[in-house]
């Protein structure tokens, strides 16, 4: 039996994608950066640093505002972003021996059999892509 956390996340998301149908899809953009804060960019009130493309897609689009971060470190809470489980259902935890970190995608990475946002959005007809640090395996097919 599956977590019930990615059933709801699947049913919600093919709830969503059938009420709009009819009407033209959205594009979406996920943006996921190590070591952001809330306020760190302009459309959260931050006048200091100047991220207009930023602000101009929040302006236009959909903000998402209550993830929390499933880990301290980098490779588990993207796994936790594009599968909706936490790091450890996935084998993407992450934990320190003798003070060293141990970089679990190293060793082969995110399940193959993982269904992610990604693969949700891809049976759904759309496009998908990925730019910027992977961090989650070795189990890519595409080059």
């Amino acid at each position: 039996m599956q977590p019930l956390l990615p059933r709801c996340c699947r049913a919600l998301l093919l709830l969503g994608f059938a009420t709009c149908a009819t009407a033209r899809r959205p594009n979406i953009v996920v943006l996921l950066a190590d070591d952001l804060g809330y306020g760190d960019v302009g459309c959260f009130g931050n006048d200091t640093i100047s991220t207009p493309n930023i602000d101009r897609l929040a302006e236009n689009g959909a903000i998402l505002t209550q993830h929390t971060a499933a880990a301290a470190v980098c490779t588990p809470s993207r796994a936790a972003l594009l599968t909706g489980r936490y790091p450890v259902r996935s084998g993407m935890e992450s934990y320190f021996k003798n003070k060293v970190f141990i970089i679990v995608a190293a060793s082969g990475g995110l399940p193959q059999n993982e269904t992610t946002f990604a693969s949700i959005l891809q049976q759904q007809g759309y496009a998908t892509g990925y730019i910027g640090k992977w961090h989650l395996g070795l189990y890519c097919t595409s080059k």
